[in-house]
């Protein structure tokens, strides 16, 4: 669980914005949502590759 020290005087607006950034460093919804339906090891897998070769494309286009 997350917890944010609000200041004396500090807008309530800036401490939600720093709530929603720690939540989105933390990865917490994204977890949420992976963990909301159940995925096979090899789709994961699958993901996984695909991903790292998307960004070895990416890399390969930069260095030329």
């Amino acid at each position: 669980m997350l917890i944010i020290q609000v200041k004396d005087g500090e807008n309530i607006e800036r401490a939600l914005k720093r709530y929603k950034r720690k939540t989105r460093n933390t990865k917490l919804l994204n977890q949420l949502k992976d963990n909301k339906h159940y995925t096979k090891k090899s789709i994961k897998k699958r993901k996984l590759i695909d991903k790292a070769s998307y960004k070895q494309f990416l890399q390969d286009q930069e260095n030329k």
